[in-house]
């Protein structure tokens, strides 16, 4: 009989899962049944997965379940790849530091081994040195904090996941669907990859990265000598704009305005007119049914064409891609 803290089929790829108490159940079971999808053209299972906890016994979950863990740190020492999933316990002010037993458990593998991370499990790898120099993501709501509590980290907020050879990271829950899959098409090829996304009914590859669905939501203007400008801007997006209008509403010469304006704001006017753009845009392509073109007369934009050039440079997807992300319809007009 194997022990629990063994893996039990050693000529499979062997592949840990290292939980913490605040554990996200979805997570889990996101690699579990993925990577136990995947199959050789035998039948074969091609990866063996076991979960593990620093500290064996029962582990809180972030539902109303608690699950029992019998495996301890020890069996990443024997592990291939693991694989860190998120907790709740890492928005808490004691998630900055490494608490013992998991830099412990971090401890016991083996040079050489491929290590993941989904969502906010980022910050423990981080924490662990371990993206040093790296790039790396995690949900789009702590990749800043991210990038301040670990400046050596090359954070891209805007990646489903990110692939550095022997460390991954991956963007918010659903994103470590994207993550196995990657991993899953690196060992085996695409077709196994594919097969496992078909018996699991996902899509084998997302289009675009996680900016797409970062809520910006077009900002009152604050205090400052720009602010009657942009103001007028946001009440005025559908015309064509220039930079001698928004200095004519605060009585300042171009060049005046220019400097203001990117000392307040931190890009210029016609960056920051872009942004506002694309926001209009992004509501009226959730909220209504208009057609493309007309979203993108009511954006400024002035054409489809250009408003599907804006779109895919800012969220890596068209226009109409993104509708359907957001409103569940097909994709049947251009863009």
């Amino acid at each position: 009989m194997t022990s629990p803290g063994a893996f039990a089929h050693p000529g499979r790829h062997r592949v840990a899962v290292l939980v913490r108490h605040g554990m996200l159940v979805m997570e889990l079971g996101i690699v579990q049944r993925l990577f136990g999808q995947a199959r050789s053209a035998a039948g074969e299972p091609l990866y063996e997965v076991v979960t593990c906890t620093p500290e064996p016994g029962s582990v809180r979950t972030d539902s109303d379940v608690v699950i029992p863990v019998h495996r301890g740190p020890e069996v990443l020492a024997e592990a291939d790849t693991v694989i860190v999933s998120a907790s709740t316990a890492d928005y808490e002010p004691a998630a900055r530091e490494l608490a013992p037993p998991v830099r412990t458990a971090l401890a016991q593998i083996r040079e050489g081994t491929r290590i993941a991370s989904i969502c906010t499990g980022a910050f423990v790898l981080a924490a662990a040195g371990l993206l040093d120099g790296r790039p790396a993501t995690t949900h789009w709501q702590s990749a800043a904090e991210l990038q301040e509590r670990f400046p050596k980290v090359d954070v891209d907020p805007c990646a489903l996941y990110t692939d550095d050879g022997d460390v991954l990271t991956s963007a918010g829950v659903a994103s470590g669907i994207d993550l196995v899959l990657h991993i899953i098409r690196r060992d085996h090829g695409t077709a196994v990859a594919n097969e496992v996304a078909r018996g699991t009914v996902v899509s084998p590859h997302r289009e675009g990265g996680q900016a797409q669905f970062v809520r910006r939501p077009v900002p009152e203007p604050g205090t400052s000598s720009t602010k009657a400008a942009r103001a007028w801007a946001l009440d005025n997006l559908h015309r064509p704009l220039t930079l001698r209008e928004l200095a004519a509403r605060e009585s300042m010469s171009t060049r005046t305005f220019t400097r203001r304006f990117r000392e307040e704001v931190g890009v210029s006017a016609l960056q920051w007119l872009t942004q506002q753009r694309i926001e209009r845009a992004r509501q009226l392509l959730e909220e209504s049914a208009l057609p493309v073109d007309r979203v993108a007369a009511e954006a400024g934009f002035g054409t489809g064409a250009s408003l599907r050039q804006h779109f895919q440079a800012a969220l890596g997807v068209s226009p109409s891609t993104y509708r359907s992300t957001f409103r569940g319809e097909p994709v049947a007009q251009p863009g």
